[in-house]
């Protein structure tokens, strides 16, 4: 069994990131503009973060996604993939589609 600082890692990665200072909660807020209006803002205003606003936003999401895991609630985890794209609308960039999964 791993020691207590190294099971917990990513939790004091969230916390301590140079990434971003987030808004308390926001990964369980219920609405994906709300979710990606209080990331963009914590980007822009993040002196500490080492790419541009639109990266760094998108990363701290992806990474609290892929670190939530199984741990996840469904209805949660569509939220914040929603706000992956109401993130996007709002730096400008494409939306990205739903993926058809091909039967083989």
């Amino acid at each position: 069994m791993p020691p207590k600082s190294r099971a917990r890692w990513s939790q004091r990665v969230t916390e301590t990131s140079n990434a971003l200072d987030l808004e308390e909660g926001v990964f369980t807020l219920h609405n994906p503009r709300e979710i990606a209006r209080s990331l963009k803002r914590s980007a822009e205003l993040s002196h500490r973060r080492k790419a541009a606003p639109f990266r760094s936003a998108m990363s701290m999401l992806v990474f609290y996604i892929n670190r939530a895991g199984k741990d996840l609630g469904t209805r949660q985890r569509a939220t914040l993939e929603a706000a992956k794209n109401e993130l996007r609308t709002l730096y400008g960039k494409p939306r990205q589609h739903k993926r058809r999964k091909i039967p083989h």
